[in-house]
C-alpha cells in the first residue's frame, strides 16, 4: 500500500468518524476540497461508494464499513509506529475514545479529566450513549458495559465494578406523597422509569412490580432519569455511588443484588495491548479501587 493510499483510507476514516468533510478536514488539518478529493480518489481506486452523500453529510455504506473496520486500529498502530521511531513510543498522544451508560459519567469523567491532564497530548472524546458502539469499527477504544459479559469475539473483556442500585425520591416527592416503608406500599406510589422496556435488572424488577399506570414520567436515557428523580417527578433507581453524593434525595430501600449487575470494560483485540490503551486501563482500574 502507497503512502498517498494510506492517506486517502485515513481521510476516508475521519469523514467516518465525524459525518462531515469540515469535520475531518479540521481533525487532519487540511483543505476540504482534499478531503474531497481523497475520498473521490479512493472510491475510484476501489470501484466501489464508500459513502452515502446527503444534506447533513456523509454516511459509510456497507463496502465502507468493511474497509473502516481496519482502519481505525491501523491509524493507532501507525502512530504508535511513529511514536518508536521518534523516540516517543511511551507516549499516549492522539484521540482516547472510551464510551459508557451516562448513569456512568459521574464516575468516568473525572477519571478522564485526570488522565488527560497526565497526558496533554491526549484528546479525550467521552460517549455516553445508549447506542453500542461497535468496537470492531473502530468507534471507540474502550466500552465500560454493563449487564451481561459481551460475546463477541474480537473483543478482550474484563470484569469492572459492581453497581448497586436503589431506589430513592426527593424530599420534595416524600413530602408530597409520603415515604414508602415496604414494598407493597410502592402501589401506591408514583415512578420514573425508561420509556422503552430495557434487559436492565432494575427495569425489569421495577416494570413486573409496579403497575404500569403507576410510572408517570418516562425517560429515555438515565441521565434524563437522574434529573426527573431529582425533580420530584417520582420514585426511581439511581446508582448508590451518585445519588448518596446528591443533596436532597433519600434512599428509600437498601440495593438489593436483583437490581444490579456486573460491569465490563470491552476493548477490541487490534487495539488493547496499545500504549494509549493500557495505560488508560491501568489508570481506570486503579482509580477505580476507591469507588
Amino acid at each position: 500500500m502507497s503512502l498517498s493510499t494510506w492517506d486517502e483510507i485515513r481521510t476516508a476514516f475521519h469523514v467516518a468518524r465525524l459525518g462531515t468533510v469540515s469535520g475531518a478536514a479540521d481533525a487532519l488539518g487540511v483543505h476540504h476540497a482534499t478531503v474531497i478529493r481523497h475520498v473521490d480518489a479512493l472510491e475510484e481506486r476501489l470501484g466501489v461508494k464508500l459513502f452515502q452523500r446527503h444534506a447533513r453529510g456523509y454516511t459509510a455504506t456497507e463496502a465502507g464499513q468493511d474497509l473502516l473496520q481496519v482502519a481505525q486500529a491501523t491509524d493507532d498502530q501507525f502512530t504508535q509506529l511513529v511514536g518508536r521511531i521518534k523516540g516517543r513510543g511511551g507516549e499516549v498522544t492522539g484521540e482516547l475514545v472510551v464510551t459508557s451508560l451516562a448513569m456512568m459519567s459521574h464516575k468516568l469523567t473525572p477519571v478522564l479529566t485526570q488522565f488527560q491532564a497526565d497526558h496533554p497530548g491526549l484528546v479525550v472524546r467521552y460517549i455516553t450513549d445508549e447506542r453500542i458502539l461497535r468496537l470492531e469499527y473502530g468507534e471507540a477504544h474502550v466500552a465500560i458495559r454493563a449487564g451481561t459479559a459481551p460475546e463477541q469475539p474480537d473483543n478482550v473483556v474484563q470484569p469492572f465494578v459492581g453497581q448497586s442500585l436503589s431506589l430513592y425520591a426527593s424530599e420534595d416527592y416524600i413530602a408530597r406523597r409520603g415515604r414508602p416503608e415496604t414494598e407493597a406500599d410502592l402501589a401506591d406510589h408514583e415512578f420514573v422509569g425508561l420509556d422503552r422496556p430495557s434487559r436492565a435488572p432494575f427495569d425489569v424488577w421495577l416494570r413486573e412490580t409496579v403497575p404500569a399506570e403507576r410510572i408517570v414520567f418516562r425517560v429515555t436515557e438515565q441521565r434524563a432519569m437522574r434529573d426527573a428523580i431529582v425533580a420530584g417527578a417520582g420514585i426511581g433507581f439511581m446508582f448508590c455511588w451518585e445519588a448518596d453524593t446528591l443533596p436532597g434525595l433519600e434512599r428509600l430501600f437498601e440495593p438489593r443484588a436483583e437490581w444490579g449487575a456486573p460491569s465490563w470494560i470491552v476493548t477490541h483485540v487490534d487495539l488493547h495491548r496499545t500504549t494509549k490503551v493500557q495505560a488508560f486501563l491501568k489508570f481506570l482500574k486503579e482509580e477505580a479501587k476507591s469507588w
